[in-house]
């Protein structure tokens, strides 16, 4: 039989090395797949041998009675490695499929063969090629899955007795011990009754395979530290060096399932020696990830508490030690500079693990575990922070969770040292809102990582909103715990900022943007927490006048300066004489402008700045109205003028004030007067709204279309667009009426509200029964409005789909904006500096078509609640929603259907209830 097989074997080794060789051809390689195969008789007749056509490799594997011969054969450490690796998949397929139908003794033939390949079937751990200890592993974890422990119940001190043989038979116990792991705890690959079988003998030995596994470690990272200094031993330290990552890969296999006795055995030394290689370069990444492994393990608290021994004074020093050594450890000592990929991963896992770690102290601090506050909880909240501060982008942002959680925690919280690290984290906050360190640019160390963490600047933008939205909340919570410590490094910060007289562009933009936000987090929690003799107003009230006294034509600059405004505008109640002069800062930005701008479009910068202080006064107006009420009749004058020129307000612009003077005038507490007001405020509206060309217009889809100008066709998309008037004067009586729905109220205190005339009468049981001031001015307007939304519906119908222009023809599709919105899709980054919110023709046709739908919607929801019985004492008010609301709806796409189920009939029909 040998020559046959020795023949045989060449033919495989043939095919297998034509598949190989990168020159070889596509046909090559498929003419390869098939092999020239002899079949024997087993007669001793020479002659019987013949050439058989050509098979495939894979019908050898399947039909040949001599898989294990010549899997075998070529496995031996004669061949090369490819053909190795090939003998041994042959061995693994005879065993995975064939088993159930060999012989007892073939099975413990090819167990003892494979077990001699163990022994002394591969090269040095050094020269061995990795894939060759991975097949043969696999195949004796197969004949594991089959056999143990019923039939080879020696099986573990046989490997044992392996590991005295020497480093590669080590490393390649280990590969065995991990792959079985692998296959019956995190693969399941077997079936279940056998699954259950042996993860029952491995619980059963569980002590004895850890002991082994530790004394394994133990030996051999001695061995490596005692022999990597020495000079001629570095082939020798690097064989123990092998064996020890070896066992650490395999130990995190266990780590994730075991009982946690075996992770805390002995006072958690094992985790304590996980600790000690951190220290070790070359073993620290494997070291730390099972460090992570063990303590993200849930369980119940008493068996965690162990895991406060790295709190000791030993382990917190090695883990402190390898974090403060993050901040250059993972960049290249190269001139090429770059990213060391094993050291900053290593980074990342550290720093995974102190977060575990906070998560583990958090938990069991305050339950009814019996734990103290560590001793060296300030060397921790050190080795956490040298991660916040490292350039990197993705481990700044790790941390944030667990910051808040120390921040947030009942009893950490009044620790003095969390009260320094408080301080520490708020300072360092000023350079974490820095948003830089986008992969595509070089203008600071993160740049490096986020090439590394990041595929294009989308994704480090998407990224640094959570980041920064986490690091808010954890700014807030710091707050809490120093809160005249965050007054002054925020009041610091702005005097920096508007002292700073150099500008860089967008750098100095990027600064604005981060302090702005960190302010906004620090005194917005100050009014909150603070009693009121405690505030300090006086410098609150010198900051706020340091920021309305500054001056500044950048449009990014004075977004924020507007924002700083709000966040202050509580320390002028404490000082009404300095409201005009607040005032007089927003008013002008109302309608700010660039004087190069004049003729072309607004860049998107200016648009915000003008939406920003029309956002400004409107927050003041709802937040303070009463406070804001002497200075009513000043604004309403000052609105009235810019309301007189066409060209100084968009009409939304124009909506935002009209709401923020509605707000005051709920401060009137007189029915009539609030009445009168909102009867003049609207009467343009109103005049516009009911004109006979607007009826016909709202009444009619067809004329609709025509106003709008969705009929027409339009070659250049960037033309001027000669309808936008019309939609712009539809838009704005809508959303005006929306306003005076949304914001006009009665007072809240039922004694002026009856002073007021607001009762009208009570209910059986006493409760008043109000109205609303705005309710008779907008009873007039219903008709017409519903008669839009029944025009709406029925532009959906095949007639008036026809009536749309090829130009127009897809204005009723859902927008790319909502489409985004509702698939989680982040929006991409956009240059607020430079950039033109121009949008064309075709946008603008679709937003307006969008929006019309949802605020129509919008205000028939909140008539109900705003109008009350004068609201649903319309006359056929049924029969108008069910004639406009639920007309055509089988035509209506289902994205318009939204706000019908989410706005009117929460807001309408459950009303009543």
């Amino acid at each position: 039989m040998a020559e046959p097989i020795r023949a045989l074997c060449d033919e495989l080794i043939k095919a297998v090395n034509v598949m190989m060789e990168a020159e070889s051809s596509q046909t090559y390689r498929l003419e390869a797949l098939k092999i020239q195969s002899i079949r024997y008789s087993m007669h001793n007749d020479t002659n019987s041998a013949c050439l058989q056509k050509l098979e495939f490799i894979e019908e050898f594997k399947e039909k040949s009675p001599f898989c294990v011969e010549c899997g075998l054969q070529l496995a031996e450490k004669s061949q090369t490695a490819v053909v190795r690796h090939f003998g041994l998949q042959i061995l693994e397929h005879v065993v995975k499929f064939k088993w159930n139908d060999m012989a007892p003794q073939e099975k413990l033939q090819l167990k003892n063969c494979t077990m001699d390949l163990l022994s002394n079937g591969t090269h040095p751990i050094l020269l061995e090629e990795c894939h060759v200890k991975d097949a043969l592993s696999r195949i004796v974890v197969e004949m594991i899955k089959r056999e143990w422990p019923q039939h080879w119940p020696d099986m573990l001190k046989e490997m044992e007795a392996l590991t005295a043989i020497g480093d590669a038979q080590t490393e390649l116990v280990m590969l065995v011990l991990l792959r079985l792991a692998e296959d019956v705890i995190t693969f399941q690959t077997l079936p279940t009754q056998r699954r259950r079988d042996i993860q029952h003998t491995l619980t059963q030995n569980m002590d004895s395979i850890f002991n082994f596994l530790l004394g394994i470690l133990q030996l051999h990272v001695n061995e490596y530290k005692k022999l990597k200094c020495i000079a001629g031993q570095e082939l020798k330290a690097k064989a123990h060096w092998r064996v020890g990552v070896a066992t650490l890969n395999t130990l995190a296999g266990y780590i994730d399932w075991v009982a946690l006795v075996h992770i805390t055995n002995d006072n958690c030394h094992l985790l304590e020696i996980f600790c000690l290689l951190l220290s070790e370069p070359e073993l620290q990444l494997e070291a730390a990830e099972c460090l992570l492994i063990a303590i993200s393990r849930k369980g119940k608290l008493e068996e965690r508490k162990p895991f406060t021994v790295l709190f000791d004074e030993v382990a917190m020093n090695y883990i402190l030690s390898a974090a403060q050594s993050a901040g250059g450890a993972a960049v290249s000592n190269q001139s090429s500079g770059g990213i060391v990929e094993r050291r900053y991963t290593f980074l990342k896992r550290l720093c995974q693990v102190l977060c575990a770690l906070g998560f583990q102290i958090c938990s069991l601090l305050g339950s009814d575990i019996e734990v103290q506050v560590p001793v060296n909880l300030d060397k921790y909240m050190e080795a956490l922070f040298a991660f916040t501060s490292h350039p990197s982008q993705f481990l700044k942002s790790s941390t944030q969770i667990t910051w808040g959680n120390l921040f947030r925690h009942e009893i950490l919280s009044k620790n003095p040292v969390v009260g320094q690290m408080a301080i520490k984290y708020l300072r360092a906050a000023r350079i974490n809102l820095l948003k830089t360190g986008f992969p595509s640019k070089n203008d600071c160390p993160g740049c490096e990582f986020s090439r590394v963490d990041f595929d294009s600047d989308e994704d480090f933008n998407c990224s640094f909103n959570s980041f920064r939205a986490q690091q808010g909340e954890a700014v807030r919570l710091a707050c809490k715990i120093v809160p005249f410590e965050a007054f002054q490094i925020a009041r610091e910060w702005v005097q920096y900022q508007i002292c700073t007289t150099t500008y860089i562009g967008n750098t100095t933009s990027v600064q604005w943007d981060a302090m702005t936000f960190f302010t906004e987090s620090v005194f917005g929690q100050l009014f909150k927490i603070l009693e009121k003799e405690k505030i300090p107003i006086d410098e609150g009230i010198e900051l706020l006048q340091m920021v309305v006294n500054y001056e500044t034509r950048d449009p990014l600059i004075l977004s924020c300066v507007l924002t700083i405004i709000s966040t202050l505008f509580p320390f002028v109640t404490h000082q009404p004489h300095f409201l005009p002069q607040v005032l007089f800062k927003i008013f002008p930005s109302i309608t700010f402008e660039l004087v190069e701008e004049c003729k072309g479009p607004r860049t998107r910068a200016v648009k915000n700045v003008r939406r920003h202080a029309c956002s400004s006064i409107l927050r003041i107006c709802r937040d303070y109205s009463d406070f804001m009420l002497p200075c009513f009749d000043m604004m309403y004058e000052h609105a009235k003028g810019l309301f007189s020129n066409e060209l100084l307000l968009t009409q939304m612009e124009k909506c935002a004030l009209m709401e923020a003077l509605i707000l005051v005038s709920n401060q009137f507490k007189d029915y009539n007067k609030q009445k009168a007001f909102l009867k003049e405020l609207i009467a343009p509206v109103t005049a516009q709204w009911l004109s006979e060309e607007m009826r016909s217009v709202l009444w009619d889809p067809a004329t609709f279309l025509a106003y709008v100008g969705a009929d027409q066709v339009i070659s250049d998309l960037d033309t001027e667009d000669q309808m936008g008037i019309n939609r712009s004067q539809i838009s704005f009586c809508v959303n005006t009426i929306l306003g005076v729905v949304k914001r006009a109220r009665w007072p809240a205190n039922p004694e002026e509200a009856k002073a007021g005339s607001f009762v009208v009468s009570t209910t059986s049981d006493g409760a008043p029964i109000y109205r609303n001031p705005c309710a008779e001015p907008l009873q007039a307007l219903l008709p017409n409005l519903f008669a839009l939304i029944r025009t709406q519906n029925s532009l959906f119908l095949p007639e008036n789909i026809n009536r749309l222009s090829k130009t127009f023809s897809r204005v009723y599709d859902i927008m790319d904006v909502e489409k985004n919105f509702a698939l989680g899709i982040p929006q991409p980054v956009l240059d607020a500096y430079d950039s033109s919110a121009y949008r064309n023709i075709v946008e603008r046709m679709q937003g307006f078509f969008s929006s019309l739908y949802d605020n129509c919607y919008q205000v028939l929801g909140n008539a109900g609640p705003c109008m009350q019985q004068d609201f649903y004492a319309t006359e056929d008010l049924a029969e108008q929603i069910v004639g406009s609301a639920f007309i055509h709806l089988d035509s209506v796409p289902d994205h318009r259907l939204r706000p019908l189920v989410h706005i009117l009939y929460i807001k309408i029909f459950c009303f009543n209830y």
